[in-house]
């Protein structure tokens, strides 16, 4: 295995090399892709931190239907899958918790006080996405709170047309529930989403429904969706943008949290949120953006499945409400953002209890060249919460441009994630119990990298190193003992991440793209006791690999794409996927065939994913 490792060293290395030393290109590629920071917009190609995009034309060729499904293929994240294609998923950057991760849509924080299993069940349909941006290392300077191994933020489209969308699909791994009804396992659904665009005015809708019997017993589920955006330019200086979104997930959760006792267990997961924002161009150097948003969130958990709801029933009814503003200022020298965030977060629990608390976070920052090819950006965020009072967390990044085309790039930052109530008030016994005395964690990461970007290829290789302190985890030390959360020590990391990518005109109509990515991850606890078993760290990454290859002829397009994973237990597998697709004028028919090897591999706990599992779809799309 080893050797394998070595091989994609070098040929990330030495195709990074031999491009570098080829004449000087313009910088195309993804210059034109923005990346917005709350106070700042900045190109990619101009970015001091660890960006990652998934763009559009990516996301348009990958055999996923869900966020989930998409971000998979991600290099250094860690999507950890309970159920397939949307039921649930844990995310985590870098070899942090799944709960040490923020998740954003156009910047509006999604967090779920309750537990962040739960704070990927968003119903934004992939059709609309424009792209996602992966931001790697402590985010508190321009996040806040619980952005402590990262960020990841959703960016939907602003559409240019009118128009209508119809995308149908179904599916099986072509096998039968030998356990319980005889059926064949199969998944299918259906999406609808129309699209007005007018000059001032721009609006989108889309609604969905999947359902399927499950891959195993006790796995099926079903899930259906409504999403609205709106955008409104008063005039040349003034728009205002809001989006509303709902979805009811229900799903068998065998094996998910207390196997092998819970085969029969469901749940239901219910998510509303919306937000208002907008933005005002106040002179020609000063912009104000400000943005409420409310979030509510109802998650039921039967032990007994429907079998017996009135035992083994968990209901959490969460709500969160903030409001934020953000501004920037440019100056002679540089740029000045500043900016302040309001957040209330409650829930009523079956288990938890009834529980309220409050945050608010102000935060400046501030970049300027200091010489022509030397860029800077630092900046503070001071934080106070009702429970845990007031902290501080400064940070800076830096780039220096060697060339046109080669960067050095660095950052030093500091974050924190908030308990959530889980953490701190869950009595579930005999399975889980929460800990009040818990502490907040931190963290320090310093990184060091190296950017090249070509008209055709990009190359990006990192070197950071992490200090989580006061690390949350469930632990216990024997086996008949409840798991409970505890602050576990602390957490050094030292980490690798290397990604390139070449495009290449094979001709006028066909094109050839290449995405290669290797991350390596050495983490250690410091001050722990050994005998102690850890619930959710034991699994982390420490290998990955990932790697894409996409042909384009005409309207024909054919994706290949591999995934290695190495966890820190010693278990690893390949994950092979596919996806072949043929435009006909408005019609695109498509079909996917994910583990098309039929791997054998597991995420979380003993909870096995779905073996080979083939899908046909056609979409009809007038957008």
């Amino acid at each position: 295995m080893k050797k394998i490792y070595f091989t994609i060293l070098m040929l990330l290395l030495i195709t990074a090399a031999v491009c570098a030393q080829t004449k000087k290109d313009s910088i195309v590629g993804l210059t034109e892709i923005i990346i917005n920071e709350n106070q700042f917009s900045t190109p990619i190609s101009k970015q001091n931190r660890n960006v990652y995009v998934i763009d559009k034309e990516t996301i348009k060729k990958l055999p996923g239907r869900t966020i989930q499904e998409l971000l998979q293929y991600a290099n250094g994240v860690d999507l950890r899958q309970r159920g397939p294609f949307g039921s649930q998923a844990d995310i985590s950057i870098d070899g942090g918790s799944f709960e040490q991760t923020v998740v954003l849509l156009n910047g509006t924080k999604i967090i779920d006080s309750q537990t962040a299993h739960n704070m990927l069940n968003l119903p934004i349909p992939v059709e609309l996405i424009e792209r996602i941006e992966i931001i790697r290392g402590p985010a508190a300077r321009i996040y806040g709170i619980n952005s402590l191994t990262g960020a990841i933020n959703i960016i939907t489209k602003k559409p240019a047309n009118s128009g209508f969308l119809v995308n149908s699909y179904a599916g099986s791994n072509f096998e039968k529930d030998s356990e319980d009804t005889g059926d064949t396992f199969y998944g299918r659904g259906i999406q609808l989403g129309g699209v007005l665009s007018k000059e001032k005015h721009q609006h989108s809708l889309f609604v969905s429904h999947d359902k399927s019997n499950g891959y195993r017993y006790n796995t099926g589920f079903e899930n259906n969706k409504l999403f609205y955006q709106g955008n409104v330019q008063i005039d040349t200086l003034n728009e205002i943008s809001g989006s509303f979104g709902y979805i009811n997930n229900g799903f068998g959760a065998n094996g998910f949290y207390a196997a092998p006792g819970d085969k029969n267990s469901s749940e239901v997961v219910q998510t509303t949120f919306a937000s208002v924002q907008s933005k005002h161009q106040i002179s020609d150097k000063w912009t104000l953006l400000p943005r409420l948003s409310y979030r509510y969130n109802y998650d039921d958990y039967r032990y007994f499945g429907i079998a017996n709801l009135n035992a083994g029933r968990s209901q959490h009814y969460t709500n969160s409400v903030a409001a934020e503003v953000n501004t920037s200022y440019k100056t002679g020298a540089g740029e000045l953002g500043f900016g302040a965030e309001f957040r209330n977060e409650d829930i009523n629990s079956s288990n938890i209890g009834e529980h309220d608390r409050e945050n608010l976070g102000v935060y400046l920052q501030y970049r300027t060249n200091l010489l022509e090819r030397l860029n800077v950006n630092f900046g503070t965020y001071l934080n106070y919460n009702s429970d845990y009072k007031w902290q501080v967390y400064p940070g800076l990044d830096a780039s220096y441009a060697l060339t046109d085309v080669i960067k050095i790039v660095g950052n030093i930052g500091t974050s924190q994630r908030i308990p959530s109530f889980t953490d701190l008030y869950l009595n579930q016994r005999p399975g889980n119990i929460g800990n009040p005395d818990l502490d907040s964690e931190n963290a320090f990461q310093a990184e060091l990298g190296l950017k090249i970007s070509k008209k055709a290829f990009s190359f990006n290789a990192n070197y950071f190193y992490r200090k989580i302190s006061n690390f949350i985890d469930w632990i216990r030390m024997v086996d008949t003992e409840p798991w409970q959360s505890n602050n576990f020590g602390n957490l050094i990391t030292n980490g690798i991440n290397m990604r390139s990518n070449y495009s290449a005109d094979l001709g006028k109509e066909a094109k050839l793209n290449i995405n290669l990515a290797y991350s390596y991850l050495d983490s250690e606890f410091k001050d722990i006791r050994t005998d102690i078993n850890s619930k959710y760290l034991i699994s982390s990454l420490k290998h990955q690999v990932t790697n894409t290859v996409d042909f384009q002829y005409k309207n024909f397009t054919v994706l290949f794409a591999t995934r290695f994973n190495e966890r820190a237990s010693g278990q690893s597998y390949w994950i092979n996927d596919f996806r072949m697709s043929q435009s006909i004028k408005k019609i695109m028919i498509y079909l996917d065939a994910q583990n098309i090897f039929n791997t054998t591999y597991y995420e979380v706990g003993s909870v096995p994913l779905p073996s080979r599992w083939f899908s046909l779809g056609v979409k009809f799309s007038l957008l």
